[in-house]
């Protein structure tokens, strides 16, 4: 996060210079975006220590969803250069003006997007490595960053070759309107992920994958339920055990099922709940049942 606040200082000096070259409004809503990029990644690096700050008694399962407050952040601040480039765009249309300078001005620009696709792939690497959905919603805003800029050198080279100065702001409102599209994503991402989504289908399959191979020791399981909070993951599962076990039997056997859940799956929490045989299947189904009405509201 620290080289993408770089990356963005650099990327807004190189973009507002070729804006002041050129006069284009094409680049200057590519040089808003980067002003956008500095604020998402100096935000999204305060969230990320606060992540990271381990459980207190306040805060007992840490504090992995503040990483969606980040990327909920980023999406808004997308979502207003949006709006504030397409603004510009529109009245840069009704009032033509002419551009100076363009191959200079397309010089820097280049440079800064080679900059941010550089800092973009870092990101993502980083944030598969560190399963962070604030260094994931970063790399998606800096390659959306590239492919805008791209967009923009193509289009400010095509009103060279043409004289047609329309192309400027028409270039523009097309940028706003992909970074838009990026902005709901971003959005919809934090608030799915603040909806206590489960953990990723590919993770939920490996940890099946790990309880199934009990069953050989006579160990069943149900009702499993999983959540995602930022790079956290949190499962609870019903273990069922032969009748004439004892506690200390089906103690030492919750412990290694969880053991080889973790060593499959880093940094998840498994939480396990041992049943005999002879209970009712859908006995834990009913008493988390009755917990969710003991806690809700009352009218």
């Amino acid at each position: 996060m620290q080289l993408s606040i770089a990356a963005a200082i650099a990327t807004i000096a190189l973009k507002m210079l070729a804006w002041w070259l050129t006069g284009s409004v094409g680049l200057l809503s590519d040089a808003m975006e980067s002003f956008v990029n500095l604020a998402g990644a100096s935000f999204a690096l305060w969230m990320i220590s606060v992540a990271r700050t381990p459980a207190d008694d306040e805060h007992p399962f840490g504090h992995g969803k503040a990483e969606y407050f980040s990327s909920g952040f980023e999406g808004l601040l997308i979502l207003g250069a949006a709006v504030a480039i397409i603004f510009t765009a529109v009245d840069r249309l009704l009032n033509p003006q002419p551009l100076e300078a363009l191959d200079i001005g397309l010089a820097f620009s280049l440079v800064s997007t080679m900059i941010n696709f550089g800092v973009a792939q870092t990101l993502r690497r980083a944030a598969v490595r560190h399963r962070s959905i604030a260094l994931e919603a970063d790399a998606r805003h800096l390659m959306t960053d590239v492919w805008t800029s791209v967009g923009v050198v193509l289009g400010l080279a095509a009103v060279a070759l043409t004289d047609w100065l329309w192309l400027d702001p028409l270039i523009a409102i097309a940028v706003g309107l992909n970074i838009l599209r990026e902005a709901l994503h971003l959005v919809r991402g934090a608030t799915d992920g603040l909806m206590d989504r489960a953990i990723p289908a590919e993770e939920e399959q490996a940890l099946r994958q790990v309880l199934d191979g009990f069953a050989g020791e006579q160990v069943s399981h149900a009702n499993l339920r999983t959540r995602l909070a930022g790079h956290q993951r949190f499962a609870a599962v019903d273990l069922r055990v032969p009748d004439d076990w004892s506690v200390r039997r089906a103690h030492d056997m919750a412990d290694r099922i969880e053991a080889a859940v973790c060593e499959r799956i880093q940094g998840i929490e498994l939480v396990t709940h041992v049943e005999p045989n002879s209970s009712s299947p859908a006995s834990g189904k009913r008493a988390a049942a009755r917990a969710s009405s003991a806690s809700a509201p009352q009218e």
